[in-house]
């Protein structure tokens, strides 16, 4: 097979894994952000601590994270023809592939809030912020470094959860690789598409640890805001004044 052959072949199927993988990091990221938050809330010692919640959800991120996607595709095929009307191609592939990367991150969001320094959240909550001031003001941003590195670890799994969809008809570079590169030997097109999954996981893993890295140095785990900074030299200060009166 000519290159003049491939190359329509190939841009279709980028463009119908960078449409899987698109929506299902968004939905996953979406769903995903709340649950791993809720994890460190409602956990021992969390601002929001219950024990029952706390179990009931990471049962279920562990159950969704413990099964292969091959085997959940399956699972899901009816509430995938239920939600998009079909069980094939890349609008269908959409469907496990969010239900897959949700639990994912969820897990790597509970992982990278627990390491946010405690001493700001006592801090904020000293000043009388609210759980959600907390959860907007100090965890989040102070964690969003390692979100933006967790959120590349997602996009990367994600674009392998793509290429097993492709095995059973859900389109991308996995289907062009197996439909060509294996049930008709075209072992040239398989190694190209190889070639280009490669480049495409080392390019979204440079931008994600530029990314956050460029985060890391304008704060994020640094240390705490200028503004948490200020408020927690004032504390000392002010105790001071009153031992004097």
């Amino acid at each position: 097979m000519t290159w003049s052959q491939m190359q329509p072949l190939l841009e279709q199927a980028c463009a119908e894994t960078l449409v899987m993988v698109g929506w299902s990091t968004l939905i996953a990221v979406v769903a995903g952000l709340p649950i791993g938050v809720l994890l460190v809330l409602t956990d021992k010692g969390g601002l929001l601590q219950n024990t029952v919640v706390n179990k009931v959800i990471g049962q279920v991120v562990n159950i969704g994270r413990s099964m292969p996607f091959i085997i959940l595709m399956v699972a899901l095929m009816s509430f995938t023809r239920w939600v998009t009307g079909t069980t094939i191609g890349s609008a269908a592939a959409i469907v496990p592939l969010a239900i897959g990367g949700i639990p994912f991150f969820a897990r790597l969001v509970e992982t990278a809030v627990r390491e946010v320094d405690h001493g700001l959240v006592e801090a904020v909550q000293s000043m009388g912020g609210s759980t959600w001031t907390i959860v907007r003001k100090v965890l989040v941003p102070e964690a969003l470094p390692s979100l933006i590195a967790s959120t590349t670890t997602t996009i990367i799994a994600l674009i392998g959860y793509s290429a097993m969809a492709g095995t059973v008809g859900g389109g991308g570079l996995g289907d062009l690789a197996v439909r060509y590169g294996y049930q008709r030997f075209e072992t040239g097109l398989m190694w190209v598409t190889v070639a280009v999954l490669a480049v495409a996981i080392s390019l979204i893993q440079f931008a994600g640890d530029y990314a956050a890295r460029a985060l890391h140095r304008r704060g994020g785990r640094s240390g705490p805001s200028p503004r948490l900074r200020f408020l927690k030299a004032k504390e000392p200060a002010a105790a001071d004044i009153s031992k004097v009166a």
